[in-house]
């Protein structure tokens, strides 16, 4: 195997793992959003407030991570 090769390899892994990275960022996000808007939205989510805000703010902070990470492409130790 050629260097060349590797390389195309390392980049196809960088590629499909930042993909990764934004959509489940996304998703994430979207949950947590769902949930602190759950009694705007009118969905029938039986938790105190704190409580949701809490929840939806770990969501929307985790999220937020993941599309950091995406960003980065910062997945080796070299």
């Amino acid at each position: 195997m050629n260097k060349g090769e590797g390389d195309s390899r390392r980049r196809g892994y960088l590629l499909r793992r930042s993909i990764m990275d934004y959509g489940m960022g996304v998703i994430i996000a979207v949950i947590g959003l769902l949930i602190v808007l759950a009694p705007v939205l009118k969905l029938p989510l039986n938790m105190e407030r704190t409580s949701r805000y809490l929840l939806g703010g770990l969501f929307l902070l985790y999220g937020g991570f993941r599309i950091y990470r995406g960003r980065q492409r910062d997945y080796f130790n070299d």
